[in-house]
């Protein structure tokens, strides 16, 4: 018989938390009992799974004891006080907010990366038993960077993202639509979640600004790639949030240490997990973000090789970034943790 789990997700209500209570219906994930927890504002609303309502707790009232794994959404500073408290009763707390990210006792995992990082996790100890999921634009470039970085080091990254307001939350969703809109009546548009018009626009502007000129977004895709995959890698970032309202885009310019073929690119990267390359030099031979909302995979496109530097390649990288790009890749982490270190769950 299978085993089946206790588990609580923690910002039931958002936009990451209904992606991950979809997903986890959707991927079978085997569940005994499945805990919804908000906010106290969202405490009494009904939730369905499996063709069951379950009833959303608070939060700050729930016993984590009763739980063998926490999904984490509720914003930083949630996390920040509730994943602590849960891990210190032995739920294994998956976290997908920025907080614990960069602790050098918290993992920070993409299981087609990373995943061999959790044996040394598991076999400490003193293990704070939280592990991190990276931010959205990281985990689908870093997807895509791992089966070429095997066969050829690479030196350096320069990415420009083109970032879906999804990954502001339903309150940049609710604003795009709204300015989206106003535009066409001819109305006032209002600017709450964004710095600068959404509609119709492109605001290189993603998170608050860094005394090195970085925005917190781009130094986390710095940062992160450099945990997950190497340090000594170095990496360019400019992040944009654009008029899309699910998908991140990425241009990727590579620089290896060796030549990188595109025809050997495209092989490797045709082979390897979570990736699926479309990329046929014609009309519509590449994907966008319209193409991809709702998928798992990472989708790859536009294979070439960069002649303006020695070793150069340049990349196109698509992906949802609720699921892959957060909890997608959370309950990823979750199964592997079922399947690998099921020892380890109390």
């Amino acid at each position: 018989m299978t085993q089946e789990y206790n588990v609580a997700v923690a910002g039931a209500t958002g936009a990451v938390g209904s992606e991950i209570i979809q997903i986890l219906e959707q991927r079978n994930f085997p569940i005994d009992n499945l805990y919804l927890l908000a906010s106290s504002k969202s405490k009494g609303k009904k939730l369905e799974f499996k063709e069951k309502e379950i009833i959303v707790k608070d939060l700050a009232e729930f016993d984590f004891s009763k739980a063998h794994i926490g999904l984490f959404s509720p914003g930083g500073k949630i996390s920040a006080e509730y994943a602590p408290k849960a891990a210190s009763t032995g739920c294994i707390v998956i976290d997908n907010t920025s907080h614990f990210r960069m602790q050098k006792n918290i993992p920070l995992i993409v299981p087609e990366v990373n995943s061999n990082t959790l044996e040394e996790f598991f076999h400490n100890e003193e293990r704070t038993n939280i592990i991190s999921n990276p931010n959205c634009s990281t985990i689908q470039m870093v997807v895509a960077l791992k089966p070429l970085h095997e066969k050829s080091i690479i030196n350096r990254v320069v990415v420009s993202t083109y970032q879906a307001v999804s990954g502001a939350g339903k309150t940049g969703m609710d604003e795009l639509f709204n300015q989206t809109q106003n535009v066409y009546a001819n109305q006032e548009l209002k600017k709450e979640k964004f710095t600068k018009q959404i509609a119709f626009n492109a605001i290189p502007h993603i998170g608050a600004f860094l005394e090195n000129g970085n925005t917190e977004e781009e130094q986390k895709m710095i940062d992160e790639t450099k945990k997950i995959l190497d340090e000594g890698i170095k990496v360019s970032a400019t992040c944009v949030r654009t008029a899309v309202f699910i998908g991140h885009s990425e241009a990727i310019n590579i620089e290896f240490d060796s030549p990188m073929d595109s025809k050997e690119a495209h092989d490797i990267l045709s082979n390897s997990d979570g990736i699926s390359v479309i990329d046929h030099r014609k009309d519509e031979g590449y994907v966008t973000p319209v193409e991809i909302a709702g998928e798992d995979k990472v989708y790859i496109s536009r294979i070439r090789n960069d002649d303006s530097i020695d070793n150069g390649l340049s990349l196109w990288v698509v992906s949802d970034n609720l699921r892959k790009g957060a909890a997608l890749n959370a309950v990823q982490i979750a199964e592997t943790i079922i399947k690998d270190y099921d020892q380890y769950i109390q």
